[in-house]
């Protein structure tokens, strides 16, 4: 039994979730593939998937093979391309993810530059508002906002990012100026799920404590974009990253309130998983990244 094709089967299956999907990725023919995966279970005398005509399941026993042969295949990756002088020439696929308007603003220009100056890399960039994960999406770094979980990740902080509350001119001269957060519970305004809950958080700047303020919109929207663009146009009040509204603060068209009872700002990280020798095209993007996306971040402030 050629056991590093077994591990290549079963990694298959899971990650495509089904028997016939995991054929055709190999191409392979079904029966020929159920056969070998029937023949690692007799190997190893332990039953690691439950198949069944809806959906394949890890027994426990399978979900401890396949954290193991996880670990196996990406050092066999390593050695593969150490041997192809990956190390030593920046070259080859690059995947990488990050918020949606961020990646749009910060990220792609960064992409762009550095392909310019990488000729033999090449880049996948995903941009989305969940955090795909990056071993199941095969992702080699990706832009986290926020504090990090505990975990094996390794993570490079590049700069900090903060929320600020903000409004058309003309609301705040037809409804006043908040002097204090619990002002906002009297004033019209629009929230988006992200910062801007329905509960607010500031800080005290006497004894620096948070306290919350409970909102109770005049509009609920479901994308930053949207609510700055409600706020523009006087709807209400709104809480965003900075980066959200960066060219509306320049402009005038909002204008920030509350500095003083601002919380911390949140960290931003470029973060990859723990290993042994980083390929050389992820060691010269996370040098070129970091540095510009520190310059970026700064000019916020």
């Amino acid at each position: 039994m050629d056991r590093l094709e077994a591990m290549s089967i079963v990694l298959q299956t899971v990650e495509k979730g089904s028997l016939t999907a995991a054929a055709k990725a190999l191409n392979m023919p079904l029966p020929t593939l159920s056969r070998k995966l029937s023949d690692l279970e007799a190997y190893l005398g332990t039953k690691l998937l439950q198949r069944s005509t809806r959906k394949l399941a890890l027994t426990d026993a399978g979900q401890s093979y396949v954290a193991s042969i996880k670990r196996i295949m990406e050092e066999i990756e390593e050695v593969e391309r150490a041997a192809s002088s990956e190390y030593t020439t920046p070259r080859g696929e690059l995947v990488l993810t990050a918020p949606l308007l961020f990646g749009q603003m910060y990220i792609l220009p960064i992409v762009t530059d550095f392909l310019a100056a990488y000729p033999e890399i090449n880049v996948r960039l995903l941009l989305s508002d969940r955090n795909l994960h990056l071993y199941d999406d095969h992702v080699d770094m990706a832009v986290r906002l926020g504090d990090l979980p505990e975990s094996s990740m390794i993570a490079t902080r590049v700069g900090t990012m903060d929320t600020v509350v903000c409004a058309a001119p003309d609301l705040l001269a037809a409804h006043g100026v908040p002097k204090h957060p619990k002002d906002l519970q009297r004033l019209p305004c629009v929230i988006f799920t992200g910062p801007s809950s329905a509960i607010w958080s500031f800080r005290n700047p006497a004894n620096k404590r948070e306290f919350g303020v409970d909102i109770v919109p005049r509009l609920s929207v479901t994308a930053a974009e949207s609510a700055v663009q409600a706020a523009v146009r006087r709807t209400g009040l709104t809480r965003v990253y900075r980066y959200h509204c960066a060219d509306e603060l320049r402009s005038g068209r909002l204008v920030q309130v509350l500095q003083e009872f601002d919380v911390e700002p949140i960290p931003v990280h470029l973060v990859h998983a723990a290993r042994g020798q980083l390929p050389l095209k992820m060691r010269v993007f996370l040098d070129f990244a970091a540095s510009q996306l520190r310059s970026a971040l700064s000019k916020l402030g």
